[in-house]
């Protein structure tokens, strides 16, 4: 799948006015600072669609993103941000939570890790939750220009392993990075396979 068109659609804290349309949603998802906007504009061929920041934390909001006027990209706010008051990482987990359960477009999601880091709890307890809610789910590793070739292998083998421990069947991966484009003719391909899925239907 080639990106030709992006636009920014709206923002907001409420599922409800998320936008009115039947259009398929993908949900980008991770701790903060895991790479989530810099892999969005690699995956639009965009360097401004969603805006990076040098301070974790920046996407407070549910920012819907129409790709190629055909499906919705959905970039939600990142979670285990260590400065975010109680209050938002409250009022964050709430609307996150509301939108993954509630949202009827929403048909698949990408949790993102960033593959230099051991497995954390955070991510882990996030991963058991959209298994538990029977959410459709992919993992993206993310950052792999940060390490060397054998470091990657080793790496997702050893979060395989981890995953082995509670799941029969391990989710599907993607190896990205923003920075050498790695993954991203992978990934977008492999949604517009659940797309043309879905048109069967």
């Amino acid at each position: 799948m080639n990106v030709a068109h992006s636009e920014f659609l709206v923002s907001n804290t409420k599922v409800e006015n998320c936008p009115k349309s039947s259009l398929p949603e993908y949900a980008f998802i991770g701790r903060s600072n895991v790479g989530k906007s810099s892999l969005i504009n690699m995956l639009c061929n965009r360097k401004k669609l969603a805006k990076t920041s040098s301070r974790p934390g920046k996407t407070k909001l549910i920012n819907h993103f129409l790709i190629n006027k055909e499906w919705h990209l959905v970039d939600l706010p990142g979670y285990g941000y260590a400065r975010a008051s109680k209050t938002q990482k409250k009022t964050f987990q709430k609307f996150i939570i509301d939108y993954l359960n509630k949202r009827k477009e929403l048909v698949f999601a990408f949790l993102l890790i960033d593959i230099r880091h051991k497995p954390q709890p955070i991510d882990l307890d996030f991963l058991c939750w959209l298994g538990k809610h029977y959410i459709p789910f992919s993992i993206v590793f993310t950052k792999a220009d940060k390490i060397n070739e054998k470091e990657i292998e080793k790496k997702v083998l050893d979060y395989l392993k981890v995953l082995e421990q509670d799941w029969e069947i391990l989710p599907q991966y993607f190896v990205t990075s923003s920075e050498k484009k790695l993954g991203k003719d992978t990934l977008l391909n492999y949604i517009q396979q659940i797309n043309k899925g879905i048109k069967k239907f």
